[in-house]
C-alpha cells in the first residue's frame, strides 16, 4: 500500500511537520481533499476543467489588465478573504461531522507529500549553491545559458500566455505523473510477461 511506504520514507522531522501542518490546514481539509481529486483526475473530465478554470482566469487578466500594484494587492485580499473564510464555509457545507478513516488518511497522505516537497526544493536549493562553492565556473555556464534562454523565450512568448501554460502544465501535472507511472506500469508488466513466455 502507497501509504504504508510512505509513512516508512518520513523522517521524525518530517513526521512532526505534517502533523503541524495536518493541525494547521484542518480547517481546509475537505476543499483540499476535493482539491487533491481534481488534480488527480479522479474523474475524466477534470483535466478539462482544470484547463478550463485557468485558461478562464488569465482571459479575465488579459481583458482587465491590472497594474502590477492592483494585480498584488488584489491577490493579497482574496488570499486573505480565502483564509478567513474558507473554514468557516467548509465546515457549514461540508458539516462538521467526523471524516472517514480514508479521507483522513488521504489528508495525511496530502499533507506528507506537501512536506517532502518543501523538502525535495529545500535540499535542491542548498546543492545548487553546493554546486555553485564546488564549480563556481560551471554554474555560471549554467545559470547564463539558463536566464539567457528564459529571456529569448520571454521575448517570443507572450507574458500571460507563458504563466497561463505554466501554470496549467503545474496544475496537471498531478494527473500527468499518475498517468505516466500507469502506463509504465502496464508496459513492464508486458516485458515481464513477454520475457517468462521466451
Amino acid at each position: 500500500m502507497a501509504g504504508a511506504s510512505d509513512r516508512s520514507n518520513v523522517t521524525p522531522l518530517q513526521a512532526q511537520e505534517t502533523a503541524r501542518l495536518e493541525e494547521h490546514l484542518k480547517g481546509w481539509r475537505e476543499v483540499l481533499l476535493a482539491l487533491d481529486q481534481v488534480l488527480r483526475w479522479q474523474r475524466p473530465w477534470f483535466p478539462l476543467a482544470v484547463i478550463g478554470f485557468t485558461t478562464a482566469f488569465f482571459l479575465s487578466l488579459y481583458y482587465l489588465d491590472p497594474s502590477v500594484l492592483t494585480g498584488v494587492s488584489s491577490t493579497i485580499v482574496i488570499l486573505s478573504l480565502a483564509d478567513y473564510l474558507v473554514p468557516i464555509l467548509a465546515s457549514k457545507i461540508f458539516g462538521s461531522s467526523q471524516c472517514r478513516v480514508s479521507e483522513q488518511q488521504r489528508f495525511h497522505e496530502i499533507c506528507t507529500g506537501l512536506v517532502k516537497t518543501y523538502h525535495q526544493f529545500t535540499d535542491s536549493w542548498r546543492s545548487f549553491f553546493n554546486f555553485k562553492e564546488r564549480r563556481p565556473k560551471m554554474y555560471f555556464l549554467l545559470v547564463l545559458s539558463v536566464l539567457l534562454g528564459m529571456a529569448w523565450i520571454g521575448q517570443q512568448v507572450h507574458n500571460l500566455l507563458l504563466t497561463h501554460l505554466i501554470v496549467t502544465f503545474i496544475l496537471l501535472l498531478p494527473g500527468i505523473s499518475i498517468c505516466v507511472s500507469k502506463y509504465t506500469g502496464m508496459v513492464q508488466r508486458l516485458f515481464r510477461r513477454a520475457k517468462k513466455n521466451e
